[in-house]
């Protein structure tokens, strides 16, 4: 339970990153060329996708001077096409676009499968009206002294464009001890904040009810030089927990705030016994200057 706790704190940590960066920005980036020659019912093979668990998406701009079908094959049945001629005409072919010159092709990839990008010639070198990807199985006769077909691709990937470097977080151990539970209060001077919204969490168990803060060092060293002024001096904290002997808590601070200290107080008597106090806040470690 412990454990499931601290890591919903640092899920929360870490989703709160972009209350300090703008967040980042993503489109389709140019990524590379390529161009082809293609005769009359030839097949050009474009990349090969290598899509996730979660499936992927992919993005390219195709240009060619006579028109061509596209369609996305699996690697494996457009390897298995390649070695066995016959097994062109039943290929499993998706996203299939025909009779284009000039487009912006995309299509949502299946998952953990292997597809390549294929692009088809309409041509025929008979010149019969055999359309799209069901001229496929007359590959074998289109080498032709034909004007060949001109083809470009342009590749795109997914990626940031825009606020790209952002800072890191970690979270940082400001106190970790056992001690012995006395009458007097108990005082850490822990922290002065780096950055607002700075964030800390602290963990407490303790075998009596005790009251736990922080608090502006100046007001802390006020409470333990007179613990009678508590009551007066918590008023002005809102980062407070009363009659704590287990509990674990969130509060945020902004450099305005100064420094800070941990305080814990007793609540009437108290066992021979020790508590458990925990803190630690999170501080940017790396592009903290990025706004």
């Amino acid at each position: 339970m412990r454990n499931a706790v601290l890591a919903a704190i640092l899920i929360c940590a870490s989703l709160s990153v972009t209350a300090f960066a703008a967040p980042r920005t993503f489109d389709w980036v140019r990524a590379s060329d390529e161009n082809a020659q293609l005769d009359p019912a030839d097949f050009h093979a474009g990349r090969v996708y290598h899509p996730g668990d979660d499936g992927g998406n992919m993005h390219v701009d195709i240009h060619s001077t006579l028109p061509v079908t596209i369609a996305m094959a699996t690697e494996q049945s457009w390897t298995d096409a390649q070695q066995h001629p016959e097994a062109f005409a039943n290929m499993n072919l998706s996203c299939i676009r025909e009779h284009v010159v000039s487009t912006t092709y995309e299509c949502h990839l299946g998952p953990s499968t292997p597809m390549v990008l294929l692009i088809h010639d309409d041509r025929t070198p008979n010149r019969a009206v055999i359309t799209g990807i069901s001229a496929i199985g007359h590959i074998g006769q289109a080498r032709r002294l034909i004007s060949p077909n001109d083809l470009s691709i342009t590749y795109y990937e997914w990626d940031c464009v825009a606020n790209c470097i952002q800072p890191e977080f970690q979270w940082s151990l400001l106190v970790k001890e056992k001690y012995q539970l006395t009458s007097t209060p108990k005082m850490y001077n822990v922290l002065t904040p780096e950055m607002d919204a700075q964030k800390v969490w602290v963990r407490f168990k303790s075998p009596a009810p005790m009251t736990i803060a922080v608090m502006p060092s100046k007001l802390a060293d006020q409470v333990y030089a007179n613990p009678s002024s508590a009551n007066s001096v918590l008023e002005q904290t809102s980062c407070k927990q009363r009659g704590v002997q287990s509990l674990e808590f969130n509060c945020l601070f902004n450099v305005a705030d100064g420094p800070q200290s941990l305080m814990i107080l007793p609540e009437g008597s108290v066992p021979h016994k020790k508590a458990e106090v925990q803190m630690q806040t999170l501080r940017c470690v790396a592009n903290c200057d990025v706004k």
